[in-house]
């Protein structure tokens, strides 16, 4: 198999995944079967019962993961990768439905993210999320995916708007509400949920439900080169790391995978990378070592991996021009004198042996240095874990719309990147002093 084969085959298993994990807990669910089938063990978040060589995970409010595997003899720290299962989306308010010109039916909604509302109207969209049923006296949590056409955002057509094409001010209390169907009094789509995760319509007590795209990806161009899929951003990464984290081999640290929820809106809850979940995962494992986690720290190392902004072909000078990263160029290294991404001269060095060894193409970003930018989870993670912390990603177009687009050859290059960094470990000589084994 060439190169260039294997790449297209991980995208296509990559779009069939995106396909497959709507939202964030589907996204965890998926990750889950995957490790299950390699012989990883779920732990009870009650009673870690850890044991050298073994294989774990944990889940927490099913859309946030962390796996890792124990060696037999003590670490010498953690190599840790972060994504992040979230996209953004539209939620389904309480009270959902809601009659329209007298005759239709649409849905109640509200942003999830920082979503291009453009690019949500005039194609077909599904329901996903989870629900809480009532089962005798428990209440139990079920996920749930209406896999169909099921809804629509219509424009407004061209003759009632002629302003469309110069600019448009879009309210998302009454522009970006779906039309679902005809209305009636009987609770249709609340029944259809219910039939979806087998329980009655009355059962169901409460909800986290999304709106989202629900066309299938597709490689595009010429060449092949490109891809298109919703929610490329993040799951390119977190499917690659947890791709490079299954054919990863043990080395002297302890490899762990992490993928957080609520990154698109700023990481500070039970399941963001700014809970105690990692850190408490770390604590646990150290503890089973009879080491301090203090002590393992300095020869860590966390990835923060969500993707990055390619040089637009329309618009290049959006971008800055020396540090701007292309599809299909390889990796990306994100770097911002505010710190909105964690990489310093440290993390950078050491990522950049990491790509060396696995024969990776690198990249780098920054902003124009008259435009903010955004942020990711790095900085986040690691002020509650202090380690040494780069932030990368893979470049892409048209970040946050319904359809992004990416480069077919890039999953690849990350996969590889993360197998060899999972398989290594730091070492500390000195203050400042590092060596990649």
């Amino acid at each position: 198999m060439t190169e260039q084969e294997r790449a297209l085959a991980l995208t296509e298993e990559l779009i069939d995944f995106i396909s497959d994990s709507p939202v964030s807990y589907w996204v965890i669910r998926n990750a889950v079967d995957r490790l299950e089938a390699d012989g990883y063990e779920r732990l009870d978040p009650q009673h870690l019962n850890l044991k050298r060589g073994g294989r774990f995970y944990l889940t927490l409010n099913g859309s946030t993961l962390i796996a890792f595997r124990l060696p037999t003899k003590d670490p010498n720290g953690f190599m840790v990768t972060a994504a992040h299962s979230d996209s953004p989306l539209f939620k389904l308010k309480p009270n959902f439905a809601v009659k329209a010109c007298d005759r239709y039916m649409k849905l109640n909604t509200e942003v999830y993210g920082g979503s291009i509302y453009s690019s949500w109207f005039d194609r077909p969209l599904s329901i996903a999320g989870r629900v809480v049923v009532r089962e005798g006296d428990a209440l139990a949590v079920r996920p749930v995916r209406l896999d169909e056409d099921l809804c629509l955002i219509p424009n407004v057509c061209i003759h009632f708007n002629r302003e469309i094409n110069n600019g448009y001010k879009y309210n998302p209390a009454v522009d970006t509400l779906p039309l679902i169907g005809n209305w009636t009094d009987e609770p249709v789509l609340m029944q259809r949920i219910a039939d979806a995760v087998g329980a009655k319509a009355e059962d169901v007590v409460s909800g986290d439900l999304f709106l989202y795209n629900h066309l299938h990806g597709t490689v595009f161009g010429l060449d092949k080169a490109f891809f298109a899929a919703p929610r490329i951003d993040d799951q390119q990464c977190a499917f690659a790391a947890l791709k490079g984290f299954l054919a990863s081999e043990d080395g002297d640290s302890v490899p762990v995978m992490a993928i957080f929820d609520n990154e698109e809106v700023g990481s500070t809850t039970k399941q963001g990378a700014a809970s105690d979940f990692l850190r408490d995962a770390l604590k646990h494992i150290a503890a089973l070592y009879g080491i301090q986690l203090s002590g393992l720290l300095p020869t860590s190392m966390l990835l923060s991996a969500d993707n990055a902004h390619a040089m637009h072909p329309n618009h290049p000078e959006l971008s800055d021009a020396q540090n701007a990263p292309h599809m299909n160029g390889g990796i990306v290294i994100k770097h911002n004198a505010r710190q909105r991404y964690a990489t310093d001269a440290v993390s950078e060095a050491l990522f950049l042996e990491i790509c060396k060894k696995a024969q990776v193409p690198v990249q780098h970003f920054t902003n124009r240095s008259d435009v903010a930018g955004g942020w990711t989870l790095g900085g986040i993670a690691s002020a509650r874990v202090s380690m040494n912390t780069a932030d990368i990603g893979l470049a892409q177009l048209a970040m946050h719309s319904a359809c992004e687009t990416a480069g077919v050859m890039d999953t690849a290059y990350l996969v590889d990147a993360f197998r060899v960094f999972f398989a290594s470990s730091i070492h500390c000589d000195s203050d400042g002093v590092y060596r990649l084994l």
